[in-house]
């Protein structure tokens, strides 16, 4: 039910997308590839599955024994073969959380937040009510998602009304109304599932604590490591921000989807909303696995994993635990209608990786395929000694 609906507002969307050429901003990207040995075998790569007909992608990497290399192929925009740079602005998605968690990792730091504290305890009555059994769920159980929430974004009502008012931009009381009168799923703290609600409610827990959580990302985040190039749900007017496309019919023929993706991204409340540039993006995980923004205490809560119904650790404070070619890394991935994007880090490798296109992955086809296959195989070369 749900993806029928998805797929009908897309097609209104379709239509109502806009294109033209984009002017770009200078790159700041320091591309210090000379001592990076992987990366013709990178361009290439890269080149191939955009040719396989992915719209546009950028890879990114760092490592303190190459520094900075990346590459860009295919288009930012197809309408106008306007041609993917490192330096356009990219859709992190569901990356936006790692920031958010680690602006509510500084207010815990600063004594302004206690995690273990059940969310009531923040959170003013007009959102509670519409949460079952908000009391016992702490904030704790919202980073980690193990707090039982439903997902909104998994609400047929959300897509239905999304349908007849496609342009809409929703509001707090609007997102969690679709999560009002569904029970708890499961007990808090008893499992780990993943529900785009748990940071929309904890967005809404730092206004309260400290006025803007918008502000706060700015102020702890951006500032602090000179991110110029990272922007939290400010998109209007942005010509260096990539367009986006969707394998709608699952046949490999893209459509635009642009005016969809921004919609989205501006309704967005935690749980998304960040565009930043591939050298923005490393430019926080490192600050944030270095030390940067956060003590060794605060990382360490950040990275208490939480168990899969498999038994294998899944899930921090706004982090994942992910193995590739056995080995293990951190970082966040994520999807939307016209974009995905992966951000990680392998501690034992020393390298931070950053992979984004402008093609959405809601809908099965041969293109979401292709760019699976595409991460894996970087992620391969990357790490092979």
């Amino acid at each position: 039910m749900k993806r029928i609906l998805l797929i009908t507002v897309i097609i209104l969307m379709i239509a109502r997308s806009k294109s033209g050429a984009q002017t770009n901003q200078p790159c700041n990207f320091p591309n210090e590839q000379s001592a990076f040995s992987k990366r013709d075998t990178l361009e290439k790569l890269s080149k191939q599955y955009t040719q396989m007909g992915i719209p546009g992608l950028v890879l990114a990497v760092y490592s303190p024994g190459y520094g900075y290399w990346g590459t860009a192929s295919g288009f930012s925009e197809t309408e106008t073969h306007t041609p993917m740079q490192l330096c356009m602005l990219q859709y992190l998605q569901s990356v936006s959380k790692t920031y958010l968690a680690t602006v509510i990792l500084k207010l815990y730091e600063e004594g302004k937040i206690d995690l273990d504290a059940a969310i009531t305890k923040y959170l003013p009555q007009q959102y509670s009510s519409y949460i079952d059994k908000a009391s016992t769920m702490t904030v704790r159980n919202l980073l980690n998602h193990t707090s039982g929430m439903p997902d909104y974004l998994e609400n047929p009502k959300y897509v239905s009304y999304a349908l007849a008012h496609p342009d809409h931009i929703f509001t707090s009381d609007e997102f969690l109304s679709y999560i009002k009168g569904e029970p708890q799923q499961f007990k808090p703290g008893s499992k780990f599932q993943y529900s785009n609600t748990n940071y929309h409610v904890l967005a809404l827990i730092v206004d309260v604590i400290a006025g803007s959580h918008d502000q706060l990302i700015r102020q702890k985040i951006l500032m602090p490591l000179g991110l110029s190039h990272t922007f939290y749900r400010d998109i209007k007017g942005r010509a260096d921000l990539v367009k986006n496309y969707i394998d709608l019919s699952g046949t490999g023929v893209v459509q635009n989807v642009t005016q969809l993706q921004q919609s989205s991204i501006m309704s967005a409340k935690g749980d998304d909303g960040i565009v930043a540039t591939p050298l923005d993006a490393i430019n926080f995980l490192r600050g944030l696995m270095e030390g940067k923004l956060l003590s060794k205490a605060s990382l360490n809560e950040m990275t208490k994993w939480v168990n899969d119904d498999t038994g294998k650790p899944v899930y921090g404070m706004g982090l994942y635990h992910v193995t590739y070619s056995n080995v293990d890394g951190v970082g966040h991935g994520g999807a939307g209608a016209g974009a995905g994007c992966a951000l990680y880090y392998f501690p034992s490798k020393n390298v931070y990786v950053f992979l984004a296109t402008n093609i959405g992955k809601l809908v099965e086809g041969p293109i979401v395929r292709k760019v699976n296959e595409l991460k894996i195989k970087v992620l391969e070369i990357i790490l092979k000694d």
